[in-house]
């Protein structure tokens, strides 16, 4: 009887459900995982609002989220720093509106889901590292998402983004997407291999990863170790913040 038990435990276990959520500065998406992190429905995707306050970002929300399939649980991912739940920085939207806010309790309370935050270079490079060596993640988007792994561990927090690159520019003026459509292609391009190598010179990464929405229009020979990454692990890697080992990490 009780194998049994465990067994049915187990078998539950397996089939929650995960609602990933992708914050990003020009879009938000989501899907419903299953426990592999496979999306069970289409990916839906609608654009940020604008201005994106808290409030005006959970209604958008819960309309994106009203058609998808029944979930239990919740990943986000958001842009910009994040500690214990809470928001630090927001780069893209209202700084002032968003300091400190509660994210992770408030999506949980207004879906009444267990909901697990993270920054959203993050969650995309959960999605994708191999758990070797010294593995760094750049997203190109509205701006630049970092995050650095360590033995498949994630390190504390690198707001690359934020950094001085050149004279007064920070990464997200570099070659954020304002810096793409001011720029011609070839010179965007060559932005992005020049930051690539200034990252190298900085953190002799074993492998680099980029992912992100502008990623598709990265054409440039790039180094051995560098490789470009599929979007969607911006949504799929929200699987991995219920591995009760890596997020026990993340919140030490």
């Amino acid at each position: 009887m009780k194998s049994k038990r465990i067994h049915s435990a187990s078998r539950a276990a397996s089939l929650l459900r995960t609602l990933a959520i992708d914050i990003g500065g020009t879009g938000l998406k989501a899907s419903v995982l299953d426990d592999a992190g496979h999306m069970v429905v289409k990916r839906l995707r609608v654009p940020t609002p604008h201005p994106c306050r808290p409030e005006i970002l959970m209604r958008a929300i819960a309309d994106l989220v009203a058609p998808l399939a029944p979930f239990d649980r919740i990943s986000i991912g958001f842009p910009g720093v994040v500690r214990d739940g809470n928001v630090v920085t927001s780069p893209h939207f209202d700084a002032d509106a968003w300091r400190d806010f509660p994210l992770e309790h408030a999506i949980s309370h207004h879906f009444g889901k267990p909901a697990r935050l993270l920054n959203d270079a993050e969650v995309q490079g959960l999605g994708i590292i191999a758990g070797r060596g010294l593995e760094v993640v750049l997203t190109l988007g509205t701006g630049v998402g970092s995050a650095v792994f360590c033995q498949g561990a994630l390190t504390p927090h690198l707001e690359l983004a934020q950094h001085p690159i050149r004279k007064d520019m920070t990464y997200n003026d570099y070659v954020g997407d304002a810096a793409r459509h001011d720029l011609r292609k070839k010179k965007w391009n060559k932005r992005v291999v020049r930051m690539i190598a200034i990252v190298d010179s900085l953190l002799h990464f074993d492998v680099l990863y980029i992912g992100g929405g502008n990623a598709a229009n990265l054409h440039a020979d790039l180094p051995a170790n560098v490789r470009l990454a599929s979007n969607d692990a911006g949504l799929t890697g929200g699987i991995r913040l219920w591995d009760e080992a890596v997020w026990a990490a993340v919140r030490r």
